[in-house]
Parts: structure tokens; sequence; C-alpha cells
């Protein structure tokens, strides 16, 4: 497996689920990542971990140094009375 893009760029996107209270990372450059945490300090500190290790698991080549931008969604509704 080798990252698509020139710039060693691991795009993961973090969804806040509201029914288990945290935020859920997943990525397509990464094969197999999912986590979870239940705030994007403590996700980001999994992350740092995660993804070399899958990286690896999953035959990743070349360069030894690479990043990643992590896109936290998180969409709220309510109801506004004025």
């Amino acid at each position: 497996m080798e990252k698509s893009t020139l710039s060693n760029v691991y795009e993961i996107r973090a969804q806040w689920d509201s029914e288990a209270g945290v935020w859920v990372a997943e990525s397509e450059d990464v094969p197999g990542l999912v986590a979870e945490a239940d705030s994007p300090n403590v996700l980001v500190r999994k992350l740092r971990t995660l993804i070399p290790e899958l990286l690896e698991l999953n035959g990743a080549t070349g360069d030894r140094t690479a990043s990643f931008h992590v896109l936290y969604q998180h969409e709220d509704s309510g109801i506004l009375t004025f």
C-alpha cells in the first residue's frame, strides 16, 4: 500500500457520535483505521499510535515520515424561540 498523494498527508475524518458521546475517526487513506475517543485531544493521541501501526501492517513503503490531518465534523440542531 502506498499513499496516493505526493505530500504524505493522511486525511482522517472524525465525526461526533452523540449517542455514544465519542468522536469516531476513519480514513480511506489508512485501511482499517477506526478509532474513538471522548475528546479531540485523546483521539489525536490514539491516532499518533494507530496510524503508523496500521500503515506498517498494510505494507507501507517509502519514507518513514508522514503527517496526518483530521477533519472534525459535528452537527447539532435545536429549536429557537424569539
